[in-house]
Protein backbone atom coordinates (compact mmCIF):
# COMPACT_ATOMS: atom_id res chain seq x y z
CA UNK A 1 0.00 0.00 0.00
CA UNK A 2 1.69 3.30 -0.99
CA UNK A 3 1.65 6.59 1.12
CA UNK A 4 -1.31 8.00 -0.36
CA UNK A 5 -3.25 4.94 -0.03
CA UNK A 6 -2.68 5.19 3.15
CA UNK A 7 -3.19 8.66 4.55
CA UNK A 8 -6.77 8.61 1.82
CA UNK A 9 -7.52 5.41 4.20
CA UNK A 10 -6.72 7.25 7.23
CA UNK A 11 -8.81 10.55 6.02
CA UNK A 12 -11.44 7.80 4.90
CA UNK A 13 -11.68 6.50 8.95
CA UNK A 14 -11.57 10.16 10.11
CA UNK A 15 -14.77 10.98 7.35
CA UNK A 16 -16.94 8.01 9.12
CA UNK A 17 -15.86 8.42 12.80
CA UNK A 18 -13.70 5.45 13.48
CA UNK A 19 -11.10 7.84 14.82
CA UNK A 20 -11.40 10.95 16.04
CA UNK A 21 -9.57 14.02 13.86
CA UNK A 22 -6.61 14.00 16.72
CA UNK A 23 -5.74 10.25 16.47
CA UNK A 24 -5.66 10.71 12.21
CA UNK A 25 -3.17 13.77 12.42
CA UNK A 26 -1.19 11.39 14.72
CA UNK A 27 -1.77 8.38 11.75
CA UNK A 28 -1.03 10.68 8.90
CA UNK A 29 2.19 11.73 11.35
CA UNK A 30 3.57 8.28 12.03
CA UNK A 31 2.66 7.31 7.77
CA UNK A 32 5.09 10.60 7.07
CA UNK A 33 7.81 9.58 9.76
CA UNK A 34 8.17 6.02 8.87
CA UNK A 35 8.02 6.20 5.42
CA UNK A 36 10.91 8.15 5.60
CA UNK A 37 12.62 5.66 6.81
CA UNK A 38 11.58 2.69 5.22
CA UNK A 39 13.63 1.55 2.36
CA UNK A 40 11.16 0.45 -0.24
CA UNK A 41 7.95 -1.10 -0.29
CA UNK A 42 9.02 -4.20 -0.94
CA UNK A 43 11.25 -5.06 1.65
CA UNK A 44 8.29 -3.91 4.29
CA UNK A 45 7.03 -5.96 7.11
CA UNK A 46 3.61 -6.82 8.01
CA UNK A 47 1.80 -7.93 11.43
CA UNK A 48 -1.06 -9.91 10.17
CA UNK A 49 -4.18 -10.81 12.38
CA UNK A 50 -6.65 -13.19 11.10
CA UNK A 51 -9.42 -14.63 13.03
CA UNK A 52 -12.11 -16.60 11.69
CA UNK A 53 -14.66 -18.44 12.61
CA UNK A 54 -15.30 -21.96 11.09
CA UNK A 55 -14.50 -21.28 7.39
CA UNK A 56 -15.75 -17.57 7.63
CA UNK A 57 -13.71 -14.74 7.99
CA UNK A 58 -14.39 -11.89 10.84
CA UNK A 59 -11.39 -9.85 11.02
CA UNK A 60 -8.28 -9.67 8.76
CA UNK A 61 -6.20 -6.74 9.53
CA UNK A 62 -2.97 -6.38 7.82
CA UNK A 63 -0.39 -3.63 9.67
CA UNK A 64 2.89 -2.20 8.60
CA UNK A 65 5.20 -3.33 11.32
CA UNK A 66 6.52 -0.06 10.95
CA UNK A 67 3.69 1.11 12.08
CA UNK A 68 2.65 -1.26 14.61
CA UNK A 69 2.74 0.08 17.83
CA UNK A 70 -0.49 2.97 16.27
CA UNK A 71 -1.34 0.07 14.03
CA UNK A 72 -2.84 -2.35 16.90
CA UNK A 73 -4.42 0.52 18.50
CA UNK A 74 -6.79 1.15 15.92
CA UNK A 75 -7.15 -2.60 14.77
CA UNK A 76 -9.95 -2.57 17.75
CA UNK A 77 -11.28 0.18 16.03
CA UNK A 78 -11.40 -0.94 12.62
CA UNK A 79 -12.80 -3.87 13.62
CA UNK A 80 -15.86 -4.13 16.17
CA UNK A 81 -15.50 -7.81 16.05
CA UNK A 82 -12.50 -7.79 17.84
CA UNK A 83 -14.17 -6.12 20.84
CA UNK A 84 -16.71 -9.21 20.55
CA UNK A 85 -13.33 -11.93 20.85
CA UNK A 86 -11.95 -13.15 23.99
CA UNK A 87 -8.18 -12.36 23.55
CA UNK A 88 -7.36 -12.05 27.04
CA UNK A 89 -5.14 -14.90 26.35
CA UNK A 90 -3.01 -13.24 24.17
CA UNK A 91 -0.20 -10.44 25.42
CA UNK A 92 -0.05 -8.11 22.87
CA UNK A 93 2.69 -6.02 23.85
CA UNK A 94 4.84 -9.28 24.17
CA UNK A 95 4.07 -9.47 20.26
CA UNK A 96 5.35 -5.83 19.74
CA UNK A 97 8.41 -6.72 21.45
CA UNK A 98 8.94 -10.07 19.27
CA UNK A 99 8.49 -8.50 16.14
CA UNK A 100 10.20 -5.07 16.71
CA UNK A 101 13.58 -7.87 18.02
CA UNK A 102 12.91 -9.16 14.52
CA UNK A 103 10.53 -12.15 14.68
CA UNK A 104 8.88 -13.82 11.95
CA UNK A 105 6.57 -16.26 10.82
CA UNK A 106 3.73 -17.39 12.89
CA UNK A 107 3.76 -15.48 15.96
CA UNK A 108 0.04 -16.93 17.83
CA UNK A 109 -1.97 -19.75 16.43
CA UNK A 110 -4.85 -20.93 18.74
CA UNK A 111 -7.83 -22.91 17.49
CA UNK A 112 -10.78 -22.63 20.09
CA UNK A 113 -12.99 -26.11 19.39
CA UNK A 114 -15.63 -24.80 21.50
CA UNK A 115 -16.06 -21.80 19.53
CA UNK A 116 -14.72 -22.98 16.01
CA UNK A 117 -12.77 -19.88 16.02
CA UNK A 118 -8.75 -19.75 15.04
CA UNK A 119 -6.62 -16.97 15.69
CA UNK A 120 -3.66 -16.31 14.41
CA UNK A 121 -0.85 -13.67 14.28
CA UNK A 122 2.13 -13.65 11.87
CA UNK A 123 4.55 -11.37 10.10
CA UNK A 124 5.13 -11.57 6.74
Amino acid sequence: MSNNEEKLLILKMIEEGKVTSAEGLELLDAVESKSSQMKSTSNAKWLKIRISEGDKAKVNVNIPVSLIDIGLKLADKMSPEMKDMDLNNIDFDEIIEAVKNGAEGKLVDIYDEEENQKIEIYVD
